[in-house]
């Protein structure tokens, strides 16, 4: 139930930074969830292979790099999905900096509510 809920969340996370910010495009709340879904997906294949690739520069960078990482992850689905579109690295960067934002909030209110006491 936890990740229906997230996943639905994040879905409509895309849609804000869609709205907050002009350099990231969705075309409907289904384009954002399946674009949630691939981010998602990306970010659970790939990321640790890129983040264990890139680690010597992770380290010098001091963790900084982690973000480019990201916004790598974030273009890579707008790169293959027809209605989510980013325009540039850039502002790929800035709308994974937003949704990353979003997400840990998200995750902080679901651990919150779905916390076994």
């Amino acid at each position: 139930m936890k990740i229906l809920i997230k996943w639905l969340l994040s879905a409509a996370s895309l849609l804000f930074v869609a709205y907050v910010y002009s350099g990231v495009e969705v075309q409907s709340f289904t384009s954002a969830l399946i674009a949630a879904f691939v981010i998602g997906l990306f970010n659970v294949v790939l990321r640790p292979v890129l983040v264990l690739l890139t680690l010597p520069v992770t380290i010098v960078t001091l963790g900084l790099f982690l973000f480019v990482i990201n916004a790598l992850m974030f273009w890579a689905a707008a790169s293959v999905l027809s209605g989510f579109q980013v325009t540039g690295f850039v502002a790929a960067l800035v709308g994974s900096l937003i949704y990353t934002v979003l997400g840990v909030l998200i995750e902080s209110a679901l651990g919150g509510l779905f916390s076994k006491k």
